[in-house]
């Protein structure tokens, strides 16, 4: 039997012998899977303001954000889709609508892209056409979620899956600036914007035999995605509900924050600093901040799906 599934049948066999059952357990049928679509909310420039002011009263109670970001397939143009899912420490999310899908200004026209990350996205149901026409402005975005309580905060925990470049995005945007080069620097600005950030990816090096994408480790967890892959909000519903698995499969529900706080896993290999602790990350400030250049003479591709 491998580790994860033993892990998942202790976890089984401990749930039925208490005659309960865990208020995160996110293994579904289809049938329920096609019903909880409607967890997922798109939101565009004309309903940005809205569902805003319906989060701002959310975060109190739901603290926990799974976040996801999709864009072209070259990192000096702006994210196409941000996804946001919110849980409160239990796993547990709202009624009714869970997931926010923020669809950005975009155009084929104009912008640069990767004809082959352009591809896999409209194979998911990216709609360009309406993104160009109806898309969000990123600073109309960057400043609702300045005085939305989901950032500069203590209290919110940030979930997410390989997501050196989905924070260098969100960094530039709330600033304005480009990143800063020097790892201290950048490791100072996240700290200061996302004080606590629990990166799935980095979780796994502790979990045994998890390996993979997020698609994968989710299919090993046993846990049913709702939407399609490759879709923004799909991919932060399926990365908050993998963490709270882990967390309750290979940390009995306790993760200790010294060891697991501001870890990104990702981009190379160097050392960075977050807040006062001094540690090892798989994430180059000093590459993130390259690759997010802005210079015209310079376009990187973005490495392979990370929900492959």
């Amino acid at each position: 039997m491998s580790g994860v599934s033993e892990a998942l049948s202790k976890l089984s066999f401990n749930s039925s012998s208490s005659g309960s059952s865990s208020s995160n357990d996110v293994s579904l049928s289809a049938s329920s899977t096609d019903n909880r679509a409607s967890e997922i909310r798109d939101v565009w420039a004309y309903n940005l303001d809205e569902e805003f002011y319906t989060i701002r009263s959310l975060v109190r109670r739901y603290n926990y954000i799974a976040m996801d970001t999709e864009f072209p397939g070259v990192v000096t143009q702006p994210i196409i889709q941000l996804g946001i899912t919110f849980f409160d420490e239990h796993g547990n999310k709202p009624e009714h609508v869970s997931t926010w899908q923020f669809n950005f200004k975009f155009s084929l026209s104009k912008d640069r892209f990767a004809q082959d990350s352009i591809d896999l996205l409209v194979k998911s149901g990216i709609k360009f056409r309406r993104h160009e026409v109806e898309g969000i402005e990123p600073y109309e975005f960057a400043q609702l979620l300045m005085s939305s309580g989901l950032v500069l905060l203590d209290e919110v925990k940030w979930l997410t899956f390989h997501s050196g470049y989905d924070f260098g995005y969100l960094l530039e945007m709330l600033t304005g600036q480009n990143l800063p080069v020097a790892e201290t620097d950048f490791f100072e600005t996240l700290k200061l914007y996302f004080p606590c950030i629990y990166d799935v990816k980095y979780l796994m090096k502790s979990c045994g035999s998890l390996r993979g994408g997020l698609q994968e480790v989710a299919g090993q967890l046993q846990i049913e995605r709702v939407g399609l892959q490759h879709q923004a909000g799909s991919d932060s519903l399926l990365t908050g509900e993998t963490f709270f698995k882990i967390r309750k499969v290979f940390f009995q529900d306790k993760l200790d924050d010294a060891k697991f706080c501001g870890f990104l896993y990702g981009l190379g290999a160097s050392y960075g600093t977050y807040g006062d602790q001094t540690f090892e990350v798989d994430a180059s400030a000093h590459h993130i901040a390259q690759m997010l250049s802005r210079s015209p003479l310079v376009v990187y591709s973005k490495p392979g799906p990370k929900t492959s």
